[in-house]
């Protein structure tokens, strides 16, 4: 993937910087986004770098930027308010759609969520909204100014501390909010939304979700992100973000299969019983499919991939070490022990069987797999050993260990 670094004029005169996260040399644009950053925040903050990545990755072009004030963007913080971050948007997508293709989709995180909810109205050709954590109407962020609300009136510019950071606002930013005190205008979004929020935000209630969500109309969808914070400060609550939008998207930008890559969309036809794995790209990009279920295996960057899913090895590794876990639940909850938790932890090696102290029978060079088990629980030290030993029971195991054999042909049905 590559960042494109963007600079553009806003309506104000000053120069914003963003970046344009594009798809892999081998992945087609299929449609362009704009991300809008929280409250006081920038481009580069992990929840939109992370989504954005992500979205890339799939197809989907991702403009993100930093307003007036903030970043790398030019301008003075005191003199900017939510009507002018509306404004930076508006040009953001102007910009896409003189130098690549009109957005399609707007993604907001936070105050960025109110943000894109107003501006939607006003670019055509936008087909679909998303927010994460955001309030329903940008005069919820209020609260945030605290006692600083009164030194405002007063003198009309103040000091206020969000998180560790300080910032210089002015009376006219209040003012402003209290112009974006109601949802009505979401009655008017006429695209397709979806709301993600956490049940456990500190930051914006989820009572706001709820506000958006009665207000709009329909086609609209909610997504909790359960145990999630504000900031999706964990990697993969922004990676399952991402994967949900994407699913959500390619139903209401009609993307197919193809354009967002694997495991959304249509999937081949696959038998009971039966794996099916198609070329995603032409290096090392793999859908992999059952009957119910989609992912993808990849290659690390370092050997050619993109490192967009585990590798071989790594699936055959996750294979070995579901199949030891099951087993042994099985066994612990049919013989009633207090087993807590099971941890497997596997690695492959190809060593010399010289050097392997387990391969007493072998010789030359080897593939060594170590399984390491951590149970957790009131266990006997018999037990404990029981439990070693049925390890090296479960079915995958036992597969492996009897060589089996493989029978490869070619399918002379196909075209």
């Amino acid at each position: 993937m590559a960042r494109i670094k963007v600079e553009f004029t806003s309506t104000e005169g000053q120069t914003l910087a963003g970046l344009l996260e594009t798809p892999p040399q081998d992945v087609p644009i299929a449609r362009y986004a704009l991300f809008a950053h929280c409250f006081t925040c920038g481009k580069d903050i992990a929840a939109a770098s992370r989504i954005s990545r992500a979205l890339a990755g799939r197809g989907i072009a991702v403009l993100r930027f930093d307003f007036t004030g903030l970043g790398n963007s030019d301008g003075d913080f005191a003199n900017t308010n939510f009507s002018s971050n509306v404004q930076d948007l508006l040009a953001a997508a102007r910009t896409l759609q003189e130098n690549y293709q009109a957005p399609t989709l707007l993604i907001g995180h936070s105050l960025g969520g109110a943000a894109v909810l107003a501006a939607a109205s006003q670019l055509d050709s936008v087909e679909a909204v998303v927010t994460i954590g955001a309030p329903a109407t940008a005069s919820h962020v209020r609260h945030l100014f605290g006692a600083a609300q009164e030194e405002l009136k007063k003198t009309g510019e103040a000091d206020i501390k969000i998180g560790v950071r300080s910032f210089r606002v002015k009376r006219q930013l209040l003012d402003d909010l209290d112009r974006y005190c109601d949802a009505s205008h979401l009655q008017k979004l006429n695209r397709a939304l979806l709301v993600f929020h956490a049940p456990l935000d500190q930051i914006v209630s989820i009572d706001e979700a709820a506000k958006i969500y009665q207000a709009a109309r329909h086609p609209k969808s909610f997504i909790s992100l359960d145990q999630a914070d504000h900031m999706l400060s964990k990697r993969e609550d922004t990676e399952y973000v991402a994967e949900a939008l994407l699913a959500w998207a390619s139903r209401y930008l009609n993307l197919s299969r193809r354009e967002v890559g694997p495991g959304y969309g249509a999937a081949p036809p696959v038998e009971s019983g039966e794996v099916r794995v198609t070329e995603l790209d032409k290096k090392f990009l793999r859908g992999l499919y059952t009957r119910s279920h989609q992912l993808m295996s990849d290659e690390p960057k370092s050997v050619g991939g993109q490192d967009l899913g585990p590798s071989p090895y790594d699936l055959l590794l996750m294979a070995l070490g579901s199949c030891t876990s099951m087993t042994l639940r099985m066994y612990a909850n049919r013989k009633q022990l207090a087993l807590d938790s099971i941890d497997v932890r596997l690695r492959h090696d190809r060593v010399h069987a010289d050097d392997c102290a387990e391969c007493t029978d072998r010789e030359g060079g080897i593939d060594r797999i170590t399984r390491t088990l951590t149970l957790t629980g009131d266990l006997t030290a018999d037990q404990r050993q029981r439990l070693l030993e049925i390890a090296d029971r479960c079915p995958v195991h036992r597969t492996l260990e009897n060589e089996p054999v493989i029978v490869t042909a070619i399918d002379q049905n196909a075209e």
